[in-house]
């Protein structure tokens, strides 16, 4: 056994009407990346909030270093040798890259000027040595989100930072900006810096972690040794249950359903080049490609979020013109965005709220609003999905990630929406919210509901999918049968370049 150099003991945290944490327990050694994994909303991040002094715990005690803290702050715990990294990114877009390091504590010329040139040489000296090759004169909004987070590594090691906690840290990155950052990782731990990884990706788990603490509903589970356990073991911890996901072997959709929406020729600039298809009634339509494949953007034009140069739209037949969201909607078409939280959500607004956006007029008679209709029909329509709230009163912004996206689709259900489109909708949610939302999308298509689901997880495309379109820049290269669907087939269509 390594050095212990962080421990958290029997911590315990409440807030208004939610016992968040019971006497939860974790411990970091010296060098090891220690994942941290559990459905959303298991008390992951509020644990870790505690341990920065975001939160202050009611019980339990925090030793670091063989010291116990007790932190008043963020500040406290990063002046102790604590980072946090979140997932989303709290960066100044428009300063650079060496002042975003630096900021608060920029090298000074005579007490008065900021050395702009000794900070750039500092924050070269500093990728050089985790061995990142950024400018740090760039400005920060013109990195890709992968070197967006190398900079807020390098922050922390700027600070000699003992301890860094990774949140969800590859959500937003090609492999390519993965396998870089395992190396910086792995180049971190070599120099004796303990990691926390809070990810929900089983095979990154498998090849960063040393150890797993699994969480359920604020409750430590168990700390388990990566190498010497399975998949199925971790899942039934943070579950209750193994969660198994075999290909679909066939469409469930007969061959003659009618048409619900037809595209003809859809072009947008370089992103959309004359793309056609049909979607049934009641089937899944899996959408596939790699990045920047057109994907969304296709959707996004269908939901007239963006606008076409040329191509048709028909609806059971009728050619329509959708030039809004609001034309999409009021046709039967939603549209959840992979960027929930810019496009999907009101996170100071309550879960009622939020639910019943999409069809508020049905709740509003004679100039009055019928608030205790509004609660019943959307504690409703949460109650299909189990949704985790302590009441439609709740703040969203205080729901994990996973029910957030419930939410969502809770208002789309009070709608009566005929057409879903799912754009990434497992991104960034547990393996057993991704089990409930399989089985809601499943659901949706059994009672006559139309999905298309884009998605980048080829094993999810397999499991639901009726058929599967592929596309590779912005052109469809492919359309399979789900029986036909492997995943050989899949990346060779999504590699088809134009000639």
């Amino acid at each position: 056994m390594g050095e212990i150099i962080l421990q958290m003991k029997d911590i315990d945290k409440r807030f208004a009407g939610v016992h968040a944490l019971k006497s939860v327990s974790l411990e970091l050694e010296k060098g090891e990346v220690h994942a941290l994994m559990g459905e959303n909303g298991a008390g992951k991040s509020t644990l870790m909030k505690v341990l920065c002094g975001i939160h202050k715990r009611d019980g339990g005690e925090v030793v670091l270093f063989g010291e116990k803290v007790d932190f008043a702050g963020i500040k406290d715990s990063q002046n102790a040798g604590i980072s946090i990294i979140h997932q989303e990114l709290n960066m100044m877009n428009h300063l650079t890259v060496a002042q975003n390091i630096y900021i608060g504590r920029e090298p000074m010329i005579n007490g008065v000027y900021i050395d702009d040139k000794k900070m750039e040489r500092d924050a070269k000296a500093l990728f050089d040595r985790i061995g990142v090759k950024i400018d740090p004169a760039a400005v920060l909004g013109t990195l890709t989100v992968g070197k967006q987070q190398m900079v807020e590594i390098a922050k922390a090691v700027s600070r000699d930072s003992k301890i860094l906690i990774l949140d969800e840290p590859t959500a937003a990155l090609t492999q390519v900006e993965v396998e870089e950052l395992f190396k910086i990782m792995n180049d971190l731990k070599a120099k004796g810096i303990g990691m926390i990884y809070i990810s929900h990706r089983m095979d990154e788990i498998n090849r960063i972690s040393d150890r797993i603490t699994v969480m359920r509903d604020g409750e430590y589970v168990g700390t388990l040794i990566t190498k010497d356990t399975t998949k199925d073991e971790i899942v039934k911890m943070m579950v209750g249950r193994v969660i198994y996901g075999d290909k679909k072997e066939q469409s469930n959709v007969p061959e003659n359903a009618e048409v619900v929406l037809e595209v003809k020729n859809l072009n947008r600039g370089k992103e959309i080049k004359d793309v056609s298809f049909q979607l049934k009634k009641g089937e899944i339509l899996g959408f596939s490609g790699l990045m920047g494949a057109g994907r969304t953007e296709v959707a996004r034009a269908i939901y007239g979020a963006d606008p076409l140069d040329s191509g048709e739209i028909f609806i059971n037949g009728e050619k329509v013109k959708i030039k809004t969201p609001k034309d999409a909607v009021k046709k039967g078409i939603c549209y959840l965005s992979e960027d929930r939280k810019r496009y999907g959500l009101m996170l100071d607004k309550s879960v009622a709220e939020n639910s019943v956006l999409a069809s508020l007029d049905s709740y509003i008679k004679l100039g009055f609003i019928n608030d205790s209709l509004i609660e019943t029909e959307a504690e409703k329509a949460n109650a299909k999905l189990k949704t985790k709230t302590p009441s439609m009163k709740q703040m969203l912004k205080n729901l994990s990630g996973g029910n957030q996206q419930k939410v969502i689709i809770a208002r789309w259900l009070l709608k009566n929406s005929d057409i879903f489109i799912f754009d990434e909708p497992t991104r960034g949610i547990d393996i057993g919210a991704k089990s409930e939302m399989y089985t809601l999308m499943e659901e949706l298509a059994s009672i006559g509901k139309s999905v298309i689901m884009i998605s980048s997880e080829l094993a999810e495309i397999q499991r639901l999918s009726d058929r599967v379109v592929v596309m590779c820049e912005g052109r469809i290269t492919g359309v399979l049968d789900i029986k036909d669907a492997t995943q050989e087939k899949i990346m060779t269509y999504a590699t088809m370049r134009e000639e």
